[in-house]
Order: C-alpha cells, then sequence, then structure tokens
C-alpha cells in the first residue's frame, strides 16, 4: 500500500472514529440544561408542555447549544413561516459542543438555507398540481395523500413540504375535509389514504378521531396509514389514550421518519412499543443526508436498531429538490452505494428501498445497484452481492 492510500485510510478511520462517538454519545439529562433545570417531570412528560416550551429564538437556543456564527445568521434568515422550532426534548440529543451533530443540524438552521441551488423547486413533487381538493394530492391510481396539518413538533431543516410546513394560523373548522372526503367517496379506485401533514399527531386525539371516522366510513377504503415523526420528535405524544383511539379503527399502519441512529433513545422505544404492542405494524422513512447519515455503516447501525424496535425499513429517499436545501443533498451514486453494503451483507428486512421522487410528479422510482449484467432469450447473466456471476436459464 502507498503513502497515498495509506493516508486516505487513516483519513476514512479518523472519520468513522469521530462519527461513532457522535452516535454513542448519551443523552443530556434535562435539568443538567440550565433552561430546563428547574422543571417538574410530570410537565417535562405532557407533550403540551413540550410543544408550548419548544425553542424559537436565538437567545433560548444559547442556553443548550454554543452557536455559531453560521447558525445565528441561518436563525436570523429563518423567521419566516419554516421558522426555527425544537421540542425540549430533542435538545437533550443535540451535542451542544459540536456543529457537525447530525441531529444538530437537522433542527438548527444555517446559512446554506437561504441559498437556492440551480435545480430546486418550490414543490418538487408537484404536490399542488395534483391536488383535486383543498388538503388532497391523487397521484397514484389506488392511494391518496390526505394532509391533515400544516404543523409540526420539530421543524426539520430538510423538510420537503416547507412551502406550506410551519407556523401559521389554520382553520380548526370541523369542516375544512369535507371536499376531500366527498372526492375520496366518488372515486371508488381510491383504497388506501395516507394521512400526514405537517403531522397528524400534533392534532387533538378527539381531531384524529373524526378525520379517522369519516375515512373508515367510506366504504372502499382498506388501508389507513398515518406518515409521523413525532415517536422521533415529540415520543411523549404517543399516550395510552392515542394508541387506544387508533386501535378501534385497525388495521392502521404507521409510517415513522427516522434519519439517524441517535434519534432511537428509550423514550422513543417506549413510543415505537406502545404502537407495536398494539398491533400496528411500524416502517420507517429515511432521507438520506449529506454529512448526517450518508455512510454506509451509519445507514447499516440505523436499520439494525429499528428492527430491534420492531420498525421495518421502508424506504430511503433522495432528498427532494426543494428550495433552500442544496446542502443536504448527496449524489444519487451515495444513494446506491448504501443498498450495495446493505442487500446480501444483512438481514433482508434490513434492507430498505431506496427512491427518488420524480421532479415534477413522477412519484416514488425505485433506484438501485444493478444485478442484471444481461439478458437474452431465456437467459439472464446475473451477479450476486459479492460480485460472483451467475447465468439463470429459463
Amino acid at each position: 500500500m502507498n503513502n497515498n492510500a495509506v493516508a486516505v485510510e487513516s483519513q476514512k478511520l479518523i472519520s468513522e472514529t469521530v462519527t461513532q462517538t457522535r452516535i454513542s454519545r448519551r443523552p443530556q439529562d434535562y435539568q443538567q440544561i440550565s433552561l430546563y433545570k428547574d422543571v417538574n417531570p410530570l410537565d417535562w412528560e405532557d407533550w403540551h408542555w413540550q410543544l408550548e416550551h419548544r425553542i424559537r429564538t436565538k437567545e433560548e437556543l444559547a442556553q443548550v447549544i454554543k452557536i455559531t456564527s453560521d447558525e445565528e445568521e441561518g436563525i436570523k434568515k429563518a423567521s419566516g413561516r419554516l421558522s426555527m422550532a425544537i421540542t425540549p426534548y430533542w435538545a437533550t440529543l443535540i451535542d451542544p459542543e459540536d456543529p457537525n451533530c447530525p441531529l444538530r443540524r437537522q433542527a438548527v438552521p444555517v446559512v446554506s438555507e437561504s441559498i437556492v441551488g440551480p435545480h430546486e423547486m418550490v414543490d418538487p413533487c408537484a404536490e399542488d398540481r395534483d391536488s383535486p381538493a383543498p388538503h388532497l394530492v391523487h397521484r397514484y391510481p389506488d392511494r391518496v395523500l390526505l394532509l391533515a396539518t400544516e404543523s409540526c413538533a420539530m421543524y426539520c431543516r430538510h423538510c420537503t413540504r416547507r412551502r406550506l410546513v410551519g407556523e401559521q394560523t389554520e382553520s380548526n373548522s370541523p369542516t375544512r375535509f369535507d371536499a376531500a372526503i366527498e372526492y375520496i367517496k366518488a372515486n371508488r379506485k381510491i383504497r388506501d389514504v395516507l394521512i400526514s401533514g405537517g403531522d397528524p399527531f400534533i392534532l387533538e386525539d378527539e381531531e384524529i378521531e373524526s378525520l379517522i371516522q369519516k375515512l373508515r366510513a367510506i366504504s372502499h377504503i382498506e388501508f389507513l396509514r398515518i406518515g409521523t415523526r413525532v415517536p422521533v420528535t415529540l415520543p411523549h405524544r404517543i399516550t395510552e389514550k392515542l394508541v387506544n383511539t387508533l386501535k378501534k379503527y385497525a388495521p392502521m399502519w404507521i409510517s415513522i421518519h427516522f434519519n439517524h441512529p441517535k434519534e432511537i433513545t428509550k423514550r422513543c422505544k417506549i413510543a415505537c412499543d406502545m404502537l407495536a404492542d398494539s398491533g400496528m405494524p411500524l416502517g420507517s422513512q429515511t432521507v438520506l443526508l449529506k454529512g448526517v447519515n450518508d455512510r454506509p455503516y451509519i445507514m447499516k447501525r440505523l436499520v439494525h436498531e429499528l428492527l430491534q424496535i420492531r420498525v421495518r425499513p421502508y424506504y430511503i429517499y433522495q432528498c427532494d429538490p426543494v428550495r433552500g436545501t442544496q446542502h443536504f443533498r448527496t449524489p444519487v451514486a451515495v444513494g446506491i452505494n448504501i443498498i450495495e453494503k446493505l442487500r446480501g451483507h444483512t438481514s433482508g428486512y434490513a434492507v430498505p428501498t431506496y427512491v427518488i421522487d420524480g421532479p415534477g410528479g413522477g412519484g416514488k422510482i425505485p433506484v438501485g445497484p444493478n444485478y442484471v449484467l444481461s439478458q437474452a432469450k431465456g437467459k439472464y447473466v446475473l451477479r450476486n452481492y459479492k460480485g460472483k456471476i451467475y447465468t439463470y436459464l429459463e
């Protein structure tokens, strides 16, 4: 091995060691943070309290982390719709000294968000174009997306729906979904509804149940899903009352947005256990983010730990070309390489599907390593995960 190769390997080892340290760092006890030192444990466990005390200002954040000039300027520029909002719980997970902490990068704005890349769009998935009624997106033949709210517990800096999601006064009128419900009733091909947002679990239990009741009353709806990040950013919201409410309308599937192994804490596991114990299958959706989870060994640890808390790795998304997210996007080859390092090297259940949402409304397009080397009539030449060549004859 020449000197250059040795240097590359050494740098790789150093980088992996630093990343492993970031992964293994234990969450802070919340009472060790000056902002929360006098908080009663009962308040800390109250999800309403967590929402009311989200970090929104530079002054509050400075009591949790050592703010960099990049972050300070980013907070100023993020004062619009998708402003900073970090739950106290999430604040305990952030490394206060390391601006490259993967959880800190997802939560704290930086200057790069104000830079618009050459291919970035306001609505890269063309959801507004495919909206036949308020709050509804209908792209695929047999399923629709119902946007139940514009709010989230925490505003992730890579948010695809940053044109919609954020702090804004929403109408809580009980009739606000009527047009969407009527559209679904009138289209009998629709059998599957994904309730997303924002985050549906930010709604009160009664609001969630009212919406689910209306959907379950439609005879041709077979499948209900809820897309959420709350078990990760605000696990206190998963209460016994909420779980019992959801159980009444089984079958119900939950898709949870996980991006990094540090997000899988004891508190998060309790929330996922409550959902899984009630009989609801759990799946994960992960966004591939530069400097957060773009190394194969990080993603491998994530999918392994997800299986241990009964969450099936489902999708890895290429970060959508939404405005202000260029600093998060990796080359597509990075995602393909991650799948290459998972397929055959670990349990099949741990291997998600890597997809690109076709810009302009093309929907999810699977992308992965090419295992079919050639094909002719009745003959396929294939390679396996080790690179060995095999011929299959039909």
